[in-house]
């Protein structure tokens, strides 16, 4: 598997790559996805505003966003392939204080969330978002179970 992390428009970067890299790959492994590739970019809040309003046609900053390889038109590409998480750092330091956790908990939730949205999962009715709730603490469990 390949985990491939860059950072964009950051004064500082609040979560060492490193850190990231492997949580994602206990993920991954966890799912069964020893041959994916993810890419992953912490970035700032200008940055996923930009791709919000121009993906999404929301003109706002959020927390996360996915972008599927494996979705829409156009040829199929390697089954590998899962795509991109944008994670905004410094939303993901106000919503980890606000939540009362470290920075490096909130982003791999945000990864997680990411994932499986990369994989299909979605939230848009109740059970949706139980099933995907469920599957997220899956990741996270798994994380855990890699220290």
């Amino acid at each position: 598997m390949a985990v491939w992390l860059r950072s964009r428009g950051l004064e500082r970067r609040s979560v060492r790559h490193a850190d990231l890299a492997w949580r994602a790959e206990a993920m991954l492994a966890s799912l069964g996805l020893d041959d994916a590739e993810l890419s992953i970019l912490l970035c700032d809040e200008g940055t996923i505003r930009q791709l919000n309003r121009r993906y999404r046609k929301k003109n706002e900053a959020t927390d996360v966003l996915a972008f599927p390889m494996q979705e829409g038109p156009g040829p199929a590409s390697h089954p590998g392939l899962l795509g991109d998480v944008v994670i905004s750092l410094p939303t993901a330091a106000r919503q980890a204080a606000e939540r009362d956790r470290s920075i490096i908990r909130e982003v791999t939730f945000l990864l997680a969330h990411g994932l499986l949205h990369l994989l299909g999962y979605d939230h848009a009715t109740k059970l949706e978002e139980q099933e995907m709730k469920a599957k997220t603490e899956e990741l996270l469990a798994a994380v855990e179970a890699a220290r």
